[in-house]
């Protein structure tokens, strides 16, 4: 494999791919995110058709139970929606999820506290090296490969369901 390495520039301007070049990533429009906090996966319905399984999405900091609080670090539980995205977001591009809906305001209210905001499907920090951050370490976001959350760009139009279960 290294002396092929040596050769990939040469085996580009020719038109070759090389074993380490990823293919992208291509979906259909999806109209349904499931996301498994627990088996940390996110599934990508088109219709009624599971059409891709994104494995190994990470959560934030305390990725068990659901969001309550502005800074508990949580990924929220429930129905929402992607309303919009951020092309020039400080990660990879990113997805708002709709987060927090009139009940999590409600029940952050009650306990005299913010319910939060600002959670996003987003890629890798801006300028991060290569690959993915280690474990679970975002705000309450999620997660994913930049290549993923290309895919994921193209693929998810704004009003997109998204349900997020334990």
């Amino acid at each position: 494999m290294r002396g092929v390495l040596r050769f990939a520039p040469l085996l580009l301007l020719l038109g070759v791919e090389t074993a380490s070049a990823e293919a992208p990533l291509v979906l259909p429009e999806i109209d349904l995110i499931r996301v498994r906090k627990v088996q940390r996966i996110m599934e990508l319905y088109s219709g009624d058709r599971l059409v891709h399984v994104i494995q190994h999405i990470q959560l934030g900091d305390e990725p068990v139970g659901p969001k309550r609080f502005a800074g508990d670090e949580r990924t929220p539980e429930g129905r929402y929606a992607i309303d919009w995205g951020n092309p020039n977001s400080a990660y990879h591009l990113s997805l708002h999820i709709s987060y927090p809906d009139a009940a999590d305001r409600a029940f952050a209210a009650r306990q005299g506290r913010s319910a939060g905001g600002m959670i996003m499907i987003h890629g890798q920090p801006n300028g991060w090296p290569a690959g993915r951050v280690p474990g679970d370490w975002t705000d309450g976001c999620i997660a994913v490969s930049d290549q993923e959350i290309e895919a994921l760009w193209e693929a998810v139009p704004d009003g997109t369901a998204i349900e997020i279960v334990p």
